[in-house]
């Protein structure tokens, strides 16, 4: 299928606590662009059915690499409505560079089967779903066979997306969303804490790892207009792009600026 061009957020200059989103254009030059990982071969999406994965794989397809996911439904593979545009929402996504692998996160063979043409080199854990349907322990659960799988094959990079609120970056979540975190998602915010643990402080602290912790996910094209917090940035959070969240998470694995910390995106105010 033909993919839109879209637009991919360029290296900011320093990993200030307040850093603005840019953009450059969707096929970057990596030989000259500072902080560029050569030769990343194909990128592996964990959640290539839902909102940020379906954006991290059409956008990384459009970006020119080859894309591998791992998802429960294969029909859920679509082109998404911010990067491709609400006309084609929807429909199958398919490309020559594309390998869909249908299984569970949860289970370590199906994690296995993501890796094994021994051609990734970065990888995009966007995993989502009702506790009810995926399980109390689905992140952390997964997220450990990811590890696993990656140190196997020699994988380092990995982007992961967790949440605003997350473990120290609870003060930045509004109130409203706090409220949220302490009733209904309270279950999946534990499960959230850990998830980000077992890189921060657990098995995969020796990965080349980016934690990206989004606000309030809008379905619009990618903007570029963002804003890259750290923990320590003193804002509260607001909504962002489904679509810059999946950039982000695209240039985190091809830049060195964001690697080994934990980062908040929120909308330009």
């Amino acid at each position: 299928a033909m993919l839109r061009p879209i637009l991919l957020a360029a290296a900011a200059s320093s990993a200030a606590a307040f850093l603005p989103g840019s953009a450059l254009p969707s096929s970057l030059t990596r030989s000259t662009v500072t902080g560029i990982c050569p030769q990343m071969g194909t990128i592996a999406v964990f959640g290539g059915g839902g909102g940020v994965g379906s954006e991290a794989v059409f956008q990384g397809l459009n970006n020119g690499d080859k894309v591998v996911t791992l998802v429960r439904d294969a029909a859920k593979v679509v082109v998404p409505p911010g990067s491709g545009g609400e006309v084609k929402a929807g429909q199958k996504l398919e490309s020559p560079d594309l390998r869909v692998v249908v299984g569970d996160v949860t289970k370590a063979e199906d994690v296995d089967s993501v890796f094994e043409n021994g051609d990734v080199t970065g990888v995009v854990v966007a995993l989502g779903g009702k506790t009810s349907e995926v399980g109390v322990t689905m992140l952390q659960d997964g997220t450990k066979n990811i590890i696993n799988s990656m140190e196997k094959k020699g994988v380092k990079r990995i982007s992961i997306v967790t949440s605003i609120g997350a473990n120290d970056s609870y003060d930045q979540a509004p109130f409203l969303f706090k409220v949220l975190m302490w009733t209904a998602l309270k279950d999946q915010f534990a499960d959230k804490n850990v998830q980000e643990d077992l890189l921060l402080k657990g098995p995969g602290s020796g990965l080349e790892y980016t934690i990206v912790r989004p606000a309030g996910l809008g379905k619009g094209p990618p903007t570029g207009a963002y804003q890259i917090l750290a923990p320590d940035a003193p804002e509260t959070a607001g909504s962002i792009e489904r679509s810059d969240v999946a950039g982000f998470c695209l240039r985190a694995l091809k830049e060195d600026t964001y690697v080994g910390k934990a980062w908040s995106l929120t909308g330009k105010k």
